[in-house]
């Protein structure tokens, strides 16, 4: 059994004339530790699938189980405990608390999480010792990246979802983030899935997901990764 089973699901929206399926039988895999990257155009159905595997949307249809647990027949209470719990989100934009110090933005959520790490060494593993005390208008796109990757990480998850991490960012900070991501999961072994448009974050992945129209129309194991610093896009 796979860690993530993504299992003909579909998800439609709208009604009659105006029905318009975002995912039409989407099926993939990922394995516990690995490095995902789901590829596709906008509007292929990739953000739609990431946020029914993180329990932000719901299938119309089909089966999502994350390390056995069946997520797609859950109910609201228990699809709360799995985004507090299991699951760490990073997104295109950092959705940082303005008004709130970097550390704070960690601390926010570790309030609510059973398992949390804590908020000053998270932030040291991104390298970001030297800026806990800043606000995020005083911080480069990369550091508040970094942050939202921290505050991400405080919640101890076993799955990171990532929506366009590096679609915000310049080329070399871009890169940096990439790293930051493919050190979690080979470190801290955490199950790690990218969703992008960009084809040359292909060969970082050790099983790609091709989306297209709603439907996966590829799935590869890679089994040599490439480093991040031979990646040029």
């Amino acid at each position: 059994m796979a860690y993530i089973e993504f299992t003909d699901v579909v998800r439609t929206y709208g009604e009659g004339d105006a029905k318009i399926n975002a995912l039409d039988g989407a099926t993939f895999e990922v394995e516990k530790g690995e490095l995902a990257v789901i590829l596709g155009q906008s509007g292929a159905g990739k953000t739609t699938a990431l946020n029914i595997l993180g329990g932000m949307d719901s299938a119309s249809s089909g089966v999502v189980r994350v390390d056995g647990r069946d997520i797609s027949h859950a109910g609201e209470d228990d699809l709360v405990l799995y985004r507090r719990a299991d699951v760490g989100f990073v997104f295109q934009f950092y959705n940082l608390v303005p008004n709130l110090t970097a550390l704070e933005n960690v601390e926010l959520a570790t309030q609510i999480c059973p398992d949390s790490l804590d908020p000053e060494e998270t932030l040291a593993k991104v390298g970001l010792s030297a800026r806990l005390a800043n606000f995020p208008a005083q911080l480069s796109g990369g550091e508040q990246q970094r942050v939202s990757i921290a505050r991400a990480l405080a919640k101890n998850p076993k799955l990171l979802l990532c929506d366009e991490p590096t679609g915000a960012l310049d080329y070399q900070t871009g890169k940096q983030i990439l790293q930051l991501l493919q050190d979690m999961c080979r470190l801290e072994g955490i199950t790690v899935v990218i969703v992008t448009h960009n084809a040359a974050l292909a060969d970082m992945a050790d099983r790609l997901i091709r989306f297209k129209s709603g439907r996966v129309t590829a799935m590869t194991r890679n089994p040599e990764p490439k480093p991040i610093a031979e990646i040029e896009w």
